[in-house]
């Protein structure tokens, strides 16, 4: 037999749109629902394999029904903004598809998949109907097929319903699903039901009456007396229910068999529609040829030879704008290079008299001889480049303009900035390679040499789009003068490294698995019991069961073991104090004791990586290993510094910005008060818990200041009374007063704060004193909690923004610095307002100096950037 896939379009868009996380592509453009949709369609098709297959969508215009029952569907809230956009960007991929729409004013969708089901199944095919609205149920039959997804944790459920499963779960057949929802209602359609019968009742009547024109001939015999009553007095309302609940099988709709037949969904429309919303792991799908939707790689060219690479090498001398890229494999061994010129791009494969040193010498004349060199993810390239100081003006770094221009994103790759700047769309790195490892290729493979020249041809195409919109947001600036030199200070960071003892490592390790055991055998003892206590199953069972401890939280796996319900627990429970100090002690072992060790080179140092495309708000980033999130709150995490050691005849040199984020704060706004207490060395802790607390300030006391200080750094973060209220354990009305009392102090704050939630909803954005912008979509959200979480957005980067931008010029003039000077000394560690020195014991002085006049003199500000040095021959006697 035949089958068709009828899919009800408005039901699984809104099922996806609330199971998937909300996506959005480069545009702004929310994706979400239309992703889940595909992967649910993608799904169903695979498993059905039909013959045939549409997707239904309900229109605007009022149905039948709303002119029988003005109220029908009244209840309904309107769709979510963020849902609604996506509504015609689905049917256009559906259409791009090839995939015939349902649709017919006056009639709902489930009128049409009813009528189309009914008539396919008279024609003796197979249906099989795929939607979340149970309504549909009445439709199933032994040859009709209702497919209910359901969204689980790991991927997506569905309910499959002939006859017998109907029955079997509702105890009624498909046909009487219509006389339940007569009786009972149903309150997602506004469907009225009579008063006084629910579910079971109008189960029960069904079951019994088989419908309810023959349960209102009986009526008199029927029980409860509240249900005889209540059908007996709104026979009307259940006979309108019943016409509103019936999917009519007969509306004049018909299908175009021919047009529905099951063609290649994979088209080039559908291909380019995918890659313009970014659903780069669905794109494997389609078997577009490269010739098919790109013709860029015809200006593409690959030698091997050495005269005709001279003959190229003669040719790209002569242009002025040069895009470049040095292709190395994941070992980082150089594969190869690729320049593209107006017109054409050149790849010179690593092979015979093409060797490593003769293409980089050649590629470094190059830069020297144009006027501008532009590349994408320059600081990688940089280990195979000897580049003078004018050389490295003239190259600009194309991930890092497309950073600027949309931060949210994290990766910038090349097919991605083709599309975005240049609005071409040409096959990324998974789908030239797919699993093979560029190690695994030959030097010749074309694969290598068309991977290097698309990043090269983007990044030279994409430039001069990049630096109109960056000079247009008055971002040109930030870009050349910040970003751009910031490559090369983290680069030489990247290249030296930080050293890193092995042994005090193994005997931290040793010593942390020891205070594992130990606490371990304290925790059975208080228990007593042995238990896993890595398990939250099994310690929730002990500390909530068999222990009855109050403040327990149930969830589907067993009771939650959560670090917060644990901290409220832990001062009057010792056994629940030592299971978070285990999982300290563990996480220490594991993370930094075990996991640092692994990262140790050869030559005794630790060359971690620096991120500066990830963070939207402009802070740097670190990983292989994470440098920045060495703990510092507990002595016990402290200790791990007095790991990294300076080299032989060196010393740490340790500077910290004090208070950075609050002065910032002081200077944004202005606050004559705030500025007056920088200014005049007040500690500014205590000041605020006098004002706060209207206390003079000499009787100020330490948990004032405490709390104080919680307010001072929550007001920066937009903390609310409610997460004050929880940092500090006082009650909401107490945290309000606080933040209240707050604000009367520093008036300018306030006013400072609140414009710029409503400079943000105006632009979209929010921008640091520098220029750096920071979208905040999530204020444009139907979502209130997304709307809160925009507006603490719109208050804390400007703050942060501005620090994290204050810390990365200090750290360019630094290096600078250290490098005009002809000092040995190097930077070579980053940790949020910190920089880490290593320098030889004879230059101490001087790198001090030069710390203290380029980290202070950054900024302009009415404020100054206080700074506190430190020296030690480890990082924690430094710090």
């Amino acid at each position: 037999m035949e089958k068709i896939v009828l899919i009800d379009g408005h039901s699984i868009l809104n099922r996806a749109y609330y199971g998937v996380p909300d996506l959005t592509n480069s545009d702004g453009l929310h994706t979400n629902a239309v992703y889940g949709f595909l992967n649910i369609m993608f799904k169903i098709l695979d498993e059905e394999k039909p013959d045939y297959f549409a997707v239904a969508f309900d229109l605007k215009a009022p149905t039948f029904r709303h002119k029988m029952y003005e109220q029908y569907k009244g209840t309904r809230k309107p769709m979510q903004e963020e849902l609604r956009q996506q509504v015609p960007v689905i049917k256009e991929m559906l259409e791009a598809m090839q995939v015939p729409l349902m649709m017919l004013e006056g009639y709902e969708a489930d009128d049409l998949l009813g009528t189309v089901a009914k008539k396919a199944e008279a024609d003796g095919l197979e249906a099989v109907v795929v939607s979340g609205d149970r309504d549909l149920l009445q439709l199933a039959t032994d040859h009709i097929m209702i497919r209910i997804p359901k969204t689980k944790k790991g991927g997506t459920e569905i309910e499959d319903y002939h006859t017998a499963d109907v029955i079997e779960k509702y105890q009624v057949t498909p046909i009487q699903i219509i006389e339940l929802k007569a009786l009972m209602g149903d309150s997602s359609d506004n469907i009225p039901g009579i008063p006084g019968v629910g579910e079971k009742t109008a189960t029960k009547l069904v079951a019994e009456y088989g419908c309810i024109e023959n349960a209102y001939a009986h009526v008199d015999e029927i029980k409860p007396n509240k249900a005889r009553e209540s059908l007996r007095d709104h026979y009307d309302m259940a006979q309108m229910s019943k016409e509103l609940a019936t999917i009519n099988i007969h509306s004049p709709f018909e299908l175009d068999m021919e047009k529905a037949r099951m063609t290649d969904l994979y088209t080039k429309e559908a291909f380019e529609l995918c890659k313009k919303l970014e659903f780069k792991n669905m794109l494997s799908r389609f078997e577009v040829s490269q010739e098919e939707h790109n013709h860029t790689a015809e200006s593409f060219h690959m030698t091997s030879d050495l005269t005709q690479a001279q003959e190229w090498l003669e040719k790209l001398k002569k242009e002025q704008q040069i895009g470049f890229y040095l292709l190395s494999d994941e070992k980082q061994e150089f594969c190869g290079l690729a320049v593209s010129g107006k017109e054409e791009t050149f790849f010179f494969c690593n092979q015979g008299f093409l060797t490593e040193q003769y293409l980089t010498s050649a590629l470094e004349e190059l830069i020297e001889t144009a006027e501008q060199a532009v590349t994408l993810q320059l600081k990688r390239q940089l280990r195979f480049l000897q580049l003078s100081e004018s050389a490295k003006k003239k190259i600009l770094d194309g991930a890092i303009s497309a950073y600027l221009l949309n931060p949210l994103k994290g990766e910038y790759p090349y097919e991605d900035l083709a599309k975005d700047y240049m609005k071409e769309l040409i096959p990324g790195a998974a789908e030239l390679l797919g699993k093979i490892k560029i190690s695994d290729l030959n030097a010749e493979d074309e694969r290598l040499s068309l991977l290097a020249c698309y990043q090269s041809h983007t990044a030279l195409h994409s430039m001069s789009v990049m630096l109109e919109r960056l000079q247009g947001e008055e971002m040109e600036r930030l870009f050349e003068e910040m970003e751009m030199p910031l490559v090369y200070t983290l680069a030489g960071m990247e290249k030296e490294g930080i050293r890193a003892d092995a042994g005090i490592l193994k005997e931290y390790a040793q010593k942390l698995g020891e205070k594992m055991q130990e606490l371990e055998q304290e925790i059975y003892a208080e228990a007593g019991d042995t238990f896993n206590i890595n398990s939250p199953k099994q310690l929730g069972n002990i500390l909530f069961e068999k222990l009855q401890l109050p403040g327990s939280k149930k969830t589907k796996s067993g009771y939650s073991t959560a670090a917060d319900i644990l901290e409220n627990l832990a001062p009057d429970y010792p056994i629940v104090q030592k299971v978070l100090d285990y999982r300290q002690v563990a996480k220490l072992k594991s993370t930094y004791a075990d996991g640092l060790a692994a990262f140790i080179g050869e030559d005794g140092r630790i060359h971690g990586t620096f991120h500066q495309t990830v963070t939207a708000t402009g802070r740097i980033s670190s990983t292989d290993p994470n440098l920045q999130n060495i703990p510092i709150r507990t002595e016990m995490g402290r200790l791990f510094r007095k790991v990294f050691l300076p080299k032989e005849g060196c010393i740490f040199v340790d500077a910290d910005y004090s208070q950075i984020e609050l002065r910032v704060l002081a200077a944004l706004s202005g606050d004559e008060a705030l500025i007056h207490a920088f200014q005049n060395n007040i500690d500014i802790h205590t000041l605020t818990a006098s004002q706060v607390f209207h206390t003079p300030l000499d009787q100020v006391t330490p948990l004032q200041r405490r709390n104080a200080k919680a307010v001072n750094f929550g007001i920066v973060y937009g903390i609310s009374a409610f997460g004050l209220s929880q940092d500090l354990k006082i009650s909401r009305k107490e945290a309000s007063e606080y933040i209240n009392n707050y604000f009367a102090s520093y008036p300018k704050i306030k006013e400072f704060l609140d414009q710029a939630v409503v400079t943000a909803k105006e632009q979209g954005y929010i921008a640091t004193y520098y220029h750096r912008r920071r979208p905040v979509p999530e204020l444009t959200s139907s979502n209130f909690m997304q709307r809160s979480f925009g507006e603490r957005i719109a208050m804390n980067s400007p703050i942060q923004g501005t620090a994290a931008d204050i810390i990365k010029l200090a750290m360019i003039r630094v290096d600078q610095r250290l490098h005009s000077e002809n000092l040995k000394a190097r930077l070579v560690l980053q940790v949020h307002d910190e920089l880490l020195v290593e320098a030889p014991v004879e230059e101490e002085a001087r790198v001090r100096e030069i710390l203290h006049e380029e980290m202070m003199g950054v900024t302009d500000f009415p404020v100054e950037m206080d700074i506190d040095i430190q020296s030690g021959s480890d990082w924690y006697e430094a710090h």
